[in-house]
């Protein structure tokens, strides 16, 4: 695999611009579980096994109407975990590149987590939303807020929320993560929409730039599709993933390694 690294070393030092593309596999060095297919996610989350719930379940906007405990049971360990957790030392290698290039780092990703923003990172177009933000499940008006003050005890037997529930600072209503969730047609989409027009001027300012793609699997290939389009017209596609490392038509290099393994290996020949 010595090649491939070489290559893509040659491909980050040559670039004007870094794009980082990142799926859920880039939290993995950090602690934070994939939710790859339903024994992975029950692994992860012994208390779910036992009832049966599948990730494809909890993450369903229903619950918060029908069953708020279960939904911020498992939202709200979420979010706590998050904020607990410190970005992998990839992180800040990626940042170290972007900031030694003209056109700086810009990331797309399918996180939810904020690890990015946690790590320094400032131009982040996050297309699923944010659990560090909220919006009234009333629909009251009130839009997107930080959720920087809610504090949410999780039962760790039940993996249920004790009250109080968060709750809108406008009509006292519950609140809801501002994440799309899977069959979501309440999602407020206007801060990640914010953050994708940002990252399309990005893009039209930087043409040379390399795609580094990192823990982005098939199952919601958003992330992947994206890598491949920002990538088509020089195939400067860094893809490390250790499960699905597969490159189209030659149009880029794999690396079939985790995120800090490949990013420290590559920090030793990036220029």
């Amino acid at each position: 695999m010595q090649e491939e690294y070489r290559r893509a070393a040659e491909l980050i030092s040559s670039a004007d611009a870094l794009l980082v593309c990142a799926g859920a596999g880039m939290g993995v060095d950090s602690g934070l579980p994939d939710f790859r297919g339903d024994e992975g996610f029950w692994r992860a989350y012994p208390p779910y096994a036992r009832l049966g719930l599948r990730f494809v379940e909890l993450a369903d906007p229903e619950h918060f109407a029908a069953d708020p405990e279960l939904a911020w049971g498992f939202y709200g360990h979420r979010l706590n975990l998050y904020r607990e957790t410190e970005p992998h030392a990839g992180f800040t290698v990626l940042r170290k590149w972007g900031e030694n290039k003209p056109g700086g780092v810009c990331v797309f990703t399918s996180n939810v987590d904020g690890q990015f923003q946690r790590a320094g990172f400032t131009d982040v177009a996050e297309v699923h939303g944010s659990i560090h933000h909220l919006q009234c499940l009333a629909h009251c008006g009130v839009g997107i807020w930080p959720a920087d003050d809610v504090v949410v005890d999780v039962d760790p037997d039940t993996m249920r929320a004790r009250p109080p529930l968060p709750s809108c600072p406008r009509c006292g209503s519950l609140a809801r993560p501002n994440i799309l969730m899977f069959g979501d047609y309440d999602w407020l989409e206007h801060r990640s929409r914010r953050q994708l027009d940002a990252f399309t001027e990005w893009r039209r300012r930087n043409r040379s730039l390399v795609v580094v793609e990192l823990g982005a699997g098939l199952a919601v290939p958003t992330v992947r599709r994206q890598a491949e389009l920002a990538s088509a017209a020089t195939g400067a596609l860094v893809r490390i993933n250790p499960r699905e490392p597969q490159v189209r038509h030659g149009r880029g290099v794999s690396l079939p390694v985790g995120a800090l393994e490949a990013l420290t290996t590559l920090d030793e020949l990036v220029n």
